[in-house]
């Protein structure tokens, strides 16, 4: 393990001293925008109050790893329907000591009581539909938010746990401006919200959705970080707010006369006290001269885009038009998760073909099946991995499809003024989670345990993501750090769902393809082919003049699907939210947060350029 750096400001006392700096700054002291360049160190993330927070947490000379926790546990309070302590994520960190690219597995794990007919309704032998499975606590998978940020603290911080929590804490306790985006997630949940006592009272209070431009406060939350900050990670894991969590899921919050008779769960204080957030090697694949690292199994997103990178190798897309190229993007990522949905689940349970998968020789095999004249048909069946580049025509029927892909997560992008780089993606699952509050602790429980397939695909063909106890169920998270010449370059991921992959996949090929610049390439429209009869796309890439071309090449488009929960009432029709950085040597960054989408996200610099 590295020695810690040391701190380099003239405060003696760490914690005290960060907590000065965020008392003293003004609370509209970072203007809301989408792009930043300077230097001394960048964040984007979804909202100001979490870039704000790590902003000054590196300025008083903490890492990427330390501003990451910081801007993380400051979503939890402000973004608190998409991530927080409640869920769980992944980790991607590029060391500067030792120029290597890390891991860290922090994804839910299911708990040990749990097997693969955990969703199958005993008194019809059918699986649950997903809206009871989701509100309920047989959805919710034991947390490994906390547990990851404790680790990147461990091996990459300059500051304490204690001492990164302290931004959040504050903004918590203070309480901060409800935005419009804000307010649509709470009604967009209200039925659900409104069947929780403990829900209904944080975002609900007296009935009412919260007004835009009113504050909402979380003193339960401020209290729960206090107390994490005093005792350590153990206080969730084993400890008083562990026993919160368990009492909650087993014994569920609900108000009297309530609608819904959600299900418990089996999660235990076992469950909680053996969780791990597991330190994994990062996949890799070479493209364009670049080396493109990212996260392994438990999750898919390493393996997509890698695959898809592999295939996409063997065209020269920077000669081809834009129709061809955007031909050849929808074609590879529809291949890539025939591959995905068959062979990647968590590699503790299964035995995924890593090495295979991300094989260029495998690349040529699959890449070998895409006409540049007509699209592909899906589904498709998987490829051989085994095989290597030999054959083109997969001899298998066609896996399954995901049924529920986690839909609302954030993604959040550190660089620091020492050249580390933090890409972390982290989640509750569904918009609002389970809707479950812990009572008294301030902060939504999961849902991550239905990205579980309910039940086996009809195919007959194994299934790598059915349930088991401390299983950790597939992702589509994909936070990606690429390299060129040994040194960071870029630096993204995504929200999303399961198009996570296709966000990341199309910014890369957009950046390095097509030359658009960084900003350029997150805000361009989107579409997601995901081994499906059509592409979901957005209204916006629907209007492009290339799209007549492509349905002439017999691709197929769909306005991106709404929410599962209720259709009518979407804010708007997107495909991922994005958070991005590229460095550019001698301490020159630019952070790039969506503009528009969701409501756009935030991007800040320490010292920005003239």
């Amino acid at each position: 393990m590295r020695r810690r750096r040391s701190p380099r400001s003239g405060c003696f006392v760490l914690s005290a001293c960060l907590l000065l700096l965020i008392l003293a700054a003004p609370a509209g002291a970072l203007a809301k925008r989408a792009v930043a360049r300077g230097t001394g160190g960048a964040v984007a993330s979804d909202t100001v109050q979490a870039t704000q927070a790590g902003l000054k947490v590196l300025a008083q000379g903490g890492t990427a790893a330390d501003a990451a926790v910081a801007v993380a546990s400051t979503l939890g309070v402000t973004d608190p329907f998409v991530a927080g302590i409640g869920g769980g994520g992944y980790f991607v960190y590029y060391d500067a000591h030792t120029h290597r690219v890390y891991t860290i597995d922090g994804r839910e794990t299911a708990p040990a009581a749990d097997n693969s007919s955990m969703f199958i309704d005993p008194a019809t032998g059918k699986p649950l539909p997903f809206a009871t499975a989701v509100t309920s606590g047989l959805s919710v998978g034991v947390p490994g938010m906390l547990m990851t940020w404790q680790r990147a603290v461990n091996r990459w911080g300059t500051f304490t746990l204690a001492d990164d929590l302290r931004p959040a804490e504050l903004v918590a306790r203070r309480g901060f401006p409800v935005t419009s985006t804000l307010r649509e997630q709470v009604r967009e949940n209200a039925f659900r919200f409104d069947q929780f006592s403990s829900t209904s009272a944080l975002f609900l209070p007296h009935g009412q959705l919260p007004v835009v431009g009113s504050k909402m406060r979380n003193p339960d939350l401020a209290r729960t970080y206090a107390t994490i900050a005093r005792r350590g990670a153990g206080a969730f894991y084993g400890g008083a707010i562990g026993r919160d969590v368990v009492r909650t899921v087993h014994n569920l919050p609900l108000v009297p006369g309530a609608t819904l008779v959600p299900r418990p769960g089996a999660m235990t204080l076992a469950d909680l006290a053996g969780y791990r957030a597991l330190f994994r090697a990062p996949t890799h694949v070479r493209y364009r001269g670049y080396d493109v690292y990212a996260m392994a199994p438990s999750s898919s997103g390493g393996t997509t885009v890698g695959e898809a990178l592999n295939i996409l190798s063997n065209f020269d897309l920077a000669a081809e038009s834009r129709v061809q190229v955007l031909h050849h993007y929808l074609e590879a990522t529809r291949l890539a998760y025939a591959d995905r949905n068959r062979y990647v689940g968590d590699p503790g349970y299964v035995q995924v073909p890593l090495t295979q998968l991300l094989s260029p020789d495998f690349g040529r095999q699959r890449a070998c099946l895409i006409n540049p004249a007509h699209a592909l048909t899906s589904p498709l069946a998987p490829g051989d991995p085994f095989a290597g580049s030999g054959g083109c025509t997969p001899q298998q029927p066609a896996g399954a499809a995901d049924a529920y892909p986690e839909t609302s997560t954030n993604h959040l992008v550190v660089a620091d003024r020492y050249g580390d780089v933090a890409s972390y993606t982290n989640t509750i699952e569904e918009l609002g989670g389970s809707g479950i509050v812990v009572p008294g602790r301030g902060f939504l429980l999961n849902n991550e345990l239905t990205d579980f397939d309910f039940a086996p695909p009809s195919s007959g063909l194994p299934d790598p993501n059915l349930p088991a106890g401390g299983k950790r169920p597939r992702s589509s998270m994909s936070p990606t750090i690429v390299l060129k010449h040994r040194r960071p370059v870029l630096a993204l991921g995504a929200a999303g769902g399961a198009t996570i992959i296709t966000t990341v996949l199309q910014t890369l090929i957009n950046r390095i393809d097509l030359h658009m610049s960084l900003p350029a390439a997150v805000a361009a429209p989107r579409a997601s082919q995901r081994n499906s009869t059509s592409t979901q796309a957005e209204p916006a890439f629907i209007a492009e003049p290339t799209t007549p071309a492509l349905e002439q090449l017999g691709q197929t488009f769909a306005v991106t699907d709404t929410s599962p929960l209720d259709p009518s009432i979407m804010i708007a029709p997107t495909i991922g939210t994005e958070s991005a950085l590229e460095l550019f040597g001698h301490g020159r960054m630019l952070a790039a947060a969506e503009p528009v989408r969701r409501g756009g996200g935030a991007a800040g610099v320490v010292h920005p350029a003239p």
